[in-house]
């Protein structure tokens, strides 16, 4: 399954709930998603990352649907050509800064 078939699932699942709540609530929702999926990388194990990161592409899908956002084809725009930020690929950005998140640097 693609983007736009995922994207045209969750419009059939949710669709008419999803513009019912409106896009704030619904990017509310998918915050929320964001932070079980945190946890789960934190404490959880392989089957609940996998079920949060559904979630959360669930989620994302929903809210990119209600803002008239294809994407599959914002996802092609903005990373087919690469890294947006330096062009390359494999990216050769400097690495992010993990300042007080050092300790889960390392979480796989």
């Amino acid at each position: 399954m693609d983007l736009s078939e995922a994207q045209r699932l969750m419009r059939e699942i949710y669709g008419r709930r999803d513009r019912e709540r409106g896009a704030a609530l619904t990017a509310l929702h998918l915050v929320e998603e964001v932070g079980e999926l945190f946890e789960a990388v934190r404490t959880g194990g392989a089957v609940e990352v996998e079920e949060e990161l559904a979630d959360v592409l669930a989620w994302l899908l929903s809210l990119s649907d209600l803002l008239g956002v294809d994407m599959d084809s914002a996802f092609e725009d903005r990373y087919g050509s690469g890294c947006p930020k330096c062009g390359r690929s494999p990216c050769a950005c400097p690495p992010l800064p993990t300042g007080r998140w050092s300790p889960w640097t390392s979480v796989s």
